[in-house]
Parts: C-alpha cells; structure tokens; sequence
C-alpha cells in the first residue's frame, strides 16, 4: 500500500495501460487508503465510547462496498471488471449481514470481550481491520483502474472459480454452524458434523480460496509494480492463520474443552484448515 501511495507522485509512465500511478476512477489509492482508514477510527471512537462491537464487521464489510463503488463508477466496466466487482459485492453482503446478525442476536462477539474495554487495544483492531479492507481489496482496485483488456483466458476462468468454491464453502460452513447453534442442546458442543468434520475452520480456508481466486483473475492485467498486489492472499493467508483468526478461536475452544476427551479426539483427527496438510 505504501509503495501504491507513494508511486502517485513518482510514476512517470505514460502509457496508462502500464502505469503502475493507478487511478481510482479519480480517486488515487493513497486518497481511498486514507478514507478508509478514516472510516474505521471514526468508528473506533464510537464503538469505544459505547464499548461495543456489534457494528465493527459491519463497518468492515460496508468499507469494501464503498471503496469498490469509488473504483469501479469511474472504470471501464468491462467484463473482467464487472464479473470481479459483483463477486466482492456479493461476498461483502453476505458476510456483512450474516454477522452482523449474528452478533445482534448473540449480543456480543468473545473475540473482543477483553479489547472493547480499553481504547488502545480496541484501536488496533479497528486500524488492522482497515488494512485488512484495503490489502484484500487491492488487486481489485488495480483491475479496476487498467484500461488493458486482454481477451479472457484461463486465469480468469480458473479464478471465478476458485472464488465460487470459496464462496460456497464459507456461505455452507456459516450456514451449517448457524444451524448447530439453534440446537439448545448444543450450547455446550463444538460443531463437529459437515464442512466442520474435515476442517476445523472451513469457513476460513473458503476466505483465502475466494480472495486467491480473485487475485488470480485480476493479476491478468499486472504489470510492473502491480505484481506486489500478488501478497493481498498471501496477507489475507497470514491473517488468518496466525493472527486475528484461528489462533484465537484455537485457545478459546482449548480453554472451553480442553479436558474433554471428545474434543480431543476431535481436534486430533481433524485438520486445521486443510485436510491432509495442515
């Protein structure tokens, strides 16, 4: 995102179909980067003042729809950009309103039971979301601001589809855990039947496919420094696994069950999030 920021004022090229200067539908990145930050503290401010989270994935999931408007409204609106720019909106919809219901009707999230209670802590969570909104969303925004239309090709087709799978796969493992929940006499369970019995967070490994899929299809049109977009999975990928998503839930759910002989069972015999490799 830096090196994006910065090339706005340094880029010289004047062949638009190569410049790596990158105008969002007249709207530089560093101008949506500092919008979405924007976003996120002012809600940081409220969110913290009110000590609650129940807007917070919302606020995330609107922020990608604004910025994928501002970049796309101005665009060519060719038929890469449109098939990417709907596949974002939908994924931003569905995940937006599912938890946002969620949370409203659990009444709070465990992951900020201790950070909404002091600003700071509660203040990176809201910053790493906004980087989070804008490393995913680069490769989109690049495809977005390219006039170069080369004929679609297989790393289009291979892309969509890779995003349908994820998509599909994230949609089916928050349907099915919705569901387990509604059960009263699983209050007490982890959810160990479907998607949840070859994986122990499907809906994330459905996350890094679709975002994968999307970086492969718009990667068609890279050139030069856009090649860098190529660590917006890799960033998602890392998210995931190491910071805001698994590592979290794996010690909740340790310190839930951890003496429960079923669980562990469980845990030894189902993959993380791949099966067969991790």
């Amino acid at each position: 995102v830096v090196l994006y920021i910065a090339g706005d004022q340094v880029s010289a090229c004047g062949d638009c179909r190569f410049a790596w200067k990158s105008k969002m539908a007249g709207f530089g990145l560093g101008a949506l980067f500092a919008l979405d930050m924007t976003i996120q503290w002012v809600l940081w401010a409220a969110a913290s003042l009110f000590r609650t989270e129940k807007f917070y994935d919302l606020a995330g999931s609107s922020t990608f729809g604004l910025l994928l408007a501002m970049s796309y409204g101005r665009g060519a609106a060719n038929v890469r950009q449109r098939v990417q720019s709907l596949m974002v909106a939908t994924w931003a919809a569905r995940l937006g309103v599912f938890l946002f219901t969620r949370v409203m009707k659990h009444g709070s999230d465990s992951r900020f039971d201790k950070a909404k209670n002091s600003p700071g802590t509660f203040f990176l969570f809201w910053t790493m979301q906004g980087f989070w909104v804008m490393i995913t969303l680069l490769p989109t925004l690049i495809l977005n601001a390219s006039r170069y239309n080369p004929a679609l090709s297989y790393r289009d087709y291979a892309g969509w589809g890779l995003w349908l799978g994820g998509f599909l796969l994230e949609a089916l493992a928050d349907e099915q855990k919705r569901r387990f929940r509604l059960d009263p006499g699983n209050a007490q369970r982890w959810i160990d039947s479907g998607v949840w019995s070859w994986s122990r967070h499907p809906n994330y490994l459905g996350e890094i496919l679709l975002w994968s899929g999307l970086c492969s299809s718009a990667s068609v049109v890279f050139r030069g420094w856009d090649w860098l977009a190529l660590g917006s999975p890799v960033f998602v990928t890392w998210l995931l696994t190491r910071l805001s998503g698994i590592p979290i839930l794996e010690r909740q759910a340790q310190k839930r069950w951890g003496d429960n002989p079923e669980f562990l069972r469980y845990r030894h015999n189902t993959a993380v999030l791949v099966p067969g490799v991790w």
